[in-house]
């Protein structure tokens, strides 16, 4: 969860009242936030000879982001302890809206905008400090580091409407970068920032696209190189009175939600309190025109049965509708339906997806510790174990009795260990890549467990022979048809590696195994009957002739038989792979997931 620092004095002054370490620990944790430190308890640093204010660092809900700044922690805690109402933000009515013309080559990079204007801001030193907090915060958090979403601010008495957003080549692009003094390109701009430790970690997100996509005003001068850096020309300071807020991304909902919050939480200290000037995005490619931000409340529902049904109390509707105006939800009473309520979700919510949601902010308002202890009764559930890992469970007990240890290796290995190594080939339609991977240990999700216990064999190669272990767990494969594009596969595999093969130790293990759950041993001719068999198999990474398939008949459909493995000897070459000289051995690797 993200840690948020605010102003201790500032934060009981906005609160009305001072508060105890203890006293503040215990709203947070009624309010469902904690409280992580209050820097007053030490000794306040001493930074260029004047003493630090007093902090008070909270721990956020990951998905509060109306809360990532002091103005929404107060505006938040003062809703909910009755002290304010929740506050009605409006979009004013210009004489002539600001225009942000959309290219068509921006779809090449960055495709979607949504802009806004503070006008009459006024910014302190710590107002300014929280507005670039809150950017920062949402960059880290909801933006994924500026890949999903980047925020521009800038001063709109420095530009001049309308603007355009564009998607340009990076030696045409020219402008002087926030706090430098020198005129760079697009190129000049990514080396020059290479080694800058707060900025140098964004430009691989644009570095190898052919177009950078960038902001200009009317008189064609940059106002920011997005996701990088703003111009500093449009740099925002403490006497800035009006604000253009332009937030480029390649996510269409969370652009509505970055700009959102920060006219929400900003918009308070604008000349006429929580007013925004909304801007026109217009893209004449296909003839769309919006107007952003959209600001409007989200209708829902909730059932109050549900709800005291969740909780565990047993409130009316309308105090159920005065629980909800405590957590910045505006609720009402169904006139159809008394069980019914409808919710207007304001725009700084954008956590409440479901009713479910709904329902826990009745309980957080209501407050978990007035809930009356009782005992489960009719309630209580015992769950069962899911099938598949109870057959998992059985085959790791039956494998261990027999004397072999069971390894758990991870289910990241190279490309090389999946294939090369076992002697197989990728037909890039089996295996799921890692994108970007870190090193070249982890570059795909393993298809075989086999990669994992040769390499585990491999550092414990030192051990007395023969060496007998065993895995449980899952494969991978890539499968486009799905929605998640891949899916898993629960397998077992066993490896010995010896001074003799002990392709007959494996064979026993396997009939030994396949006995205790009681799946007959039969032969292939055996039409209609259920069971296992096995059928001499042409498989690379065991040696010629020394291998077979392992087939099974199905007890639901005797008819149907597929195959769900193989065991052998292991190819010397894979062994010489593995660095595991001087030695032989065998393998063995089913699915079980057909024995469900």
């Amino acid at each position: 969860m993200p840690t948020v620092g605010v102003d201790k004095e500032d934060l009981y002054k906005a609160l009305g009242r001072s508060y105890t370490t203890e006293e503040f620990d215990e709203l947070c944790f009624d309010f469902g936030i904690e409280l992580d430190e209050d820097t007053s308890q030490g000794e306040l640093p001493i930074v260029n000879g004047v003493q630090e204010r007093a902090q008070l660092k909270i721990e956020i809900p990951a998905n509060r982001y109306d809360m990532l700044c002091f103005e929404g922690i107060a505006r938040a805690l003062n809703i909910f302890l009755g002290r304010e109402k929740l506050p009605s933000y409006t979009l004013t009515k210009p004489d002539k809206l600001i225009q942000f013309i959309v290219k068509p080559e921006t779809a090449q990079i960055r495709q979607y905008i949504s802009c806004a204007v503070l006008r009459g801001i006024t910014f302190t030193p710590r107002r300014y400090e929280s507005f670039i907090g809150l950017q920062d915060k949402l960059h880290n958090n909801l933006c994924r580091n500026r890949t999903l979403v980047s925020m521009g601010t800038h001063d709109l008495d420095t530009v001049e409407a309308p603007f355009t957003y564009e998607a340009l080549k990076p030696t045409d692009i020219k402008f002087v970068p926030l706090n430098q003094t020198k005129e760079l390109n697009g190129e000049e701009l990514m080396k020059f920032y290479d080694g800058d430790k707060h900025l140098g970690r964004f430009l691989h997100i644009i570095r190898n696209s052919p177009v950078y996509p960038v902001v200009y005003d009317a008189q064609r001068r940059v106002c920011s190189l997005p996701p990088i850096i703003n111009s500093e020309r449009s740099k925002i300071t403490l006497d800035t009175k009006n604000v253009l807020i332009e937030v480029t991304a390649t996510d269409k909902t969370k652009v509505e939600i970055v700009v959102n919050q920060l006219v929400a939480m900003f918009s308070e200290y604008c000349t006429e309190p929580f007013s925004i000037e909304p801007v026109e995005v217009v893209s004449p490619h296909n003839g769309e025109s919006r107007i952003t931000p959209d600001i409007s409340m989200r209708e829902s529902t909730a059932e109050v049965s549900y709800i005291n049904g969740c909780c565990g109390f047993d409130q009316s509707p309308e105090e159920v509708c005065a629980l909800l105006s405590r957590m910045s939800l505006v609720a009402k009473v169904n006139p159809k339906d008394s069980n019914i309520l409808d919710v207007s979700i304001p725009c700084t919510r954008p956590d409440i997806l479901h009713q479910c949601d709904i329902m826990e902010d009745a309980g957080i308002a209501y407050g978990f510790n007035n809930l009356a202890r009782t005992f489960p009764g009719k309630s209580g559930t015992i769950g069962d174990p899911f099938l598949l890992n109870k057959v998992a469970d059985i085959v790791r007990r039956e494998v261990a009795m027999t004397g072999w240890s069971e390894v758990l290796p991870l289910i990241l290995c190279s490309h090389d260990e999946n294939f090369k190594y076992l002697r197989r080939t990728d037909d890039g339609e089996t295996a799921v890549k890692l994108a970007n991977p870190k090193t070249l240990e982890y570059q795909v999700v393993r298809t075989s467990l086999l990669p994992g216990m040769l390499k585990t064999i491999r550092e414990n190669r030192n051990h007395s022979l023969p060496i007998k272990i065993f895995e449980v767990s899952d494969v991978a494969f890539k499968d486009l048809s799905l929605e998640r594009k891949s899916y898993n596969q629960r397998h077992w595999a066993a490896v010995y590696i010896g001074k003799t093969s002990g392709f007959e130790t494996v064979h026993g293990l396997l009939d030994r195994v396949m006995k205790m759950l009681r799946i007959s041993w039969i032969k292939e001719s055996d039409v209609g009957v259920a069971g296992y068999f096995i059928k001499e198999a042409q498989d690379m990474t065991f040696f010629p002739g020394r291998a077979s398939d392992v087939f099974f008949r199905l007890r639901s459909d005797p008819s149907k038989t597929i195959k769900i493995g193989s065991f052998g000897i292991l190819h010397p070459e894979v062994l010489e792979h593995f660095e595991l000289p001087g030695v032989v051995g065998s393998a063995l690797e089913l699915n079980i997931e057909p024995f469900l």
